[in-house]
């Protein structure tokens, strides 16, 4: 079957199996939702408009994703009313908000039509170009006088297109003025329904972000965001880089760099956006407040912390509120899973602007997600590579634990000039290094009463059951779980877990909390050295995928791998 010339790449039953067996659903709250019912008139109408927005910014992160992903999906929705195969094609389609992408199962990526391929620059740079050509143009513009251009280029919020034999750069304002104007409008009836004058603020700041193409609108955006601890309604238009691959690759030009960092000229990967929607829950919320309590103490027991500006406990003090969510819409860049789905996030990322300009930081927990797991696969995992004495220790509130630690462990550490320096690494390095500031640090917690020694072994043996025990080699070096790798090689090596004959797990709690702290002092000497050689030895050395990591995984895959996601939203 073809959907505009473009043949679909799997048979009809194929993408039957992966839609029907290999797909699991992440339910969204409705309006019988108990926070829903607690909210204002105003409130509930204000929600309403902002899940409008998050639809709206979909369409903006397929364009920013590929070229062919509005025409395809268009294509695919007028099919489906009428073929099963095109309504099935469809689904795998929203899943991965997109025509191609990695599973985190699968070597090569999932791509559902003969002849269209990701890009490594996604749809932000022109398809045609690689990085040697972008190195050469890059210095050929240097070369000619171009700098302030250049700088416009690799700056995380445009859209680059061929100008001759040069490049330009496109501000997102300009790029998604419509869809932009659309969202505003969208935020600015939400915030006249809302009952929350903090909120009320926030939305006309990054309504104005939207219209305006001034980074400073962005920075005083941020700024209010970050600052709302008790309001009822969640919004956040997130920005993250992970998918734009190419930008990084500038770095492997020492010469470049040196010419690039003489001009004070950063390059930072395109911004990828999405939208949430939600309900702050305040229950759920108080737990992570008692963890906030502890981080500027925290930030003082970090590795080589006289080397580095801290993020947090520094000059500027503890800026950081943090709140559990009971989610609406995810959208855009959330909504593509391919291979997972977000369980938190703590943002404005380091190469964000406004933490230079002295804002904050929001840590943001989805309830609805991480209340998705199979349980029933679990306790099988559990009963075959776990010995019985620690299957008390497993259960997913202790991941969510770990969690918070993890987002927390973002704030703390060297900042973006450090990370932004390791190229390629940079996110592979940043998000184990985020997990070992948890695992390194959750006696602290204990000794401040937050949790319990028994708690602190759930928190462990979880960790390592969830995360370590993977499914597959993280296929296109997927960040998070090539970290994951990381930790489970070295934490082996180290003596703090092991297998018996029967290839149960054992654990040494007390070098877990060695161990951990050991590696997330290596972590930090990469981060320091600026150096990505550094960073590819280290990342090499410890991301050997052994027998005993091939039998875990072989073992999870034969009770049913399902790594494709359907959100479902109700509103």
């Amino acid at each position: 079957m073809k959907i505009n010339g473009f043949k679909i790449k799997y048979s009809a039953a194929d993408i039957k199996q992966r839609v029907s067996k290999q797909m699991r659903q992440v339910v969204l709250i409705d309006e019988e939702n108990e926070s829903y019912k607690k909210l204002s008139e105003g409130d509930k109408k204000a929600l309403k408009y902002l899940v409008n927005a998050a639809r709206i910014i979909n369409d903006v992160a397929l364009e920013m994703d590929h070229p062919m992903n509005l025409v395809q999906k268009q294509a695919l929705e007028v099919a489906a009313e009428k073929s099963p195969y095109a309504a099935n094609t469809l689904k795998l389609f929203n899943s991965l908000n997109g025509v191609a992408g990695s599973n985190g199962i699968d070597k090569e990526p999932v791509e559902i039509f003969e002849g269209i391929h990701q890009y490594a620059g996604c749809n932000f740079y022109p398809t045609d170009l690689d990085a040697a050509e972008l190195s050469r143009i890059i210095n050929k513009m240097l070369d000619d006088g171009k700098a302030e251009e250049v700088r416009k280029i690799l700056s995380a919020r445009t859209m680059v297109r061929r100008d001759g034999k040069y490049l330009k750069a496109i501000d997102y304002t300009e790029y998604f003025a419509d869809e932009f104007s659309e969202i505003a409008n969208e935020l600015e009836c939400a915030a006249h329904f809302t009952t929350d004058e903090l909120f009320k603020d926030y939305l006309g700041w990054q309504t104005q972000a939207l219209l305006q193409n001034n980074e400073e609108m962005d920075i005083l955006a941020d700024k209010h965001w970050a600052k709302m601890q008790d309001t009822p309604l969640e919004f956040t238009l997130s920005r993250e880089n992970y998918d734009d691959k190419l930008t990084s690759q500038l770095f492997s030009d020492k010469a470049l760099c040196a010419r690039l960092e003489a001009l004070r000229i950063n390059p930072v990967p395109k911004d990828m956006l999405g939208i949430r929607v939600g309900i702050v829950n305040k229950q759920g919320t108080e737990l992570l407040l008692k963890f906030k309590n502890e981080m500027t103490k925290l930030a003082s027991l970090m590795p080589y912390s006289d080397k580095y500006e801290q993020n947090v406990g520094g000059k500027n003090g503890l800026k950081q509120t943090m709140v559990d969510v009971d989610i609406a819409a995810l959208t855009g860049d959330y909504a593509l899973c391919r291979g997972g789905i977000t369980l938190a996030q703590n943002l404005p990322n380091n190469d964000k602007p406004s933490l230079a300009h002295g804002g904050g930081r929001r840590n943001v927990y989805h309830r609805q997600v991480r209340r998705s797991g199979e349980s029933e696969k679990t306790q099988e995992i559990l009963k075959k590579l776990v010995i019985p004495e620690l299957h008390k220790y497993y259960d997913n509130e202790y991941d969510h634990l770990f969690t918070i630690g993890h987002e927390n462990g973002h704030s703390l550490g060297p900042d973006s000039t450090y990370q932004t320096a390791l190229g390629i690494y940079h996110h592979i390095i940043e998000e184990h290094k985020a997990d070992m500031v948890s695992a390194a640090m959750m006696p602290e917690y204990v000794k401040a009463g937050i949790i319990s020694e028994e708690e602190l072994k759930a928190i462990y043996v979880t960790w390592i059951v969830k995360r370590h025990f993977m499914k597959a080699y993280p296929q296109d070096r997927e960040a998070h779980r090539m970290a994951d790798l990381i930790e489970y090689n070295y934490l082996h090596d180290y003596g703090a877990f092991w297998f018996d004959d029967d290839k149960k797990l054992h654990v040494d709690f007390v070098k877990m909390q060695s161990g951990s702290r050991s590696l997330l002092e290596k972590i930090i000497e990469v981060q320091l050295s600026k150096s990505p050689e550094v960073a590819e030895k280290f990342v090499n050395k410890w991301t050997e995928w052994g027998e005993m990591l091939k039998y875990i995984s072989e073992f999870k895959q034969s009770l049913g791998i399902r790594p494709y996601i359907d959100i479902v939203s109700s509103f």
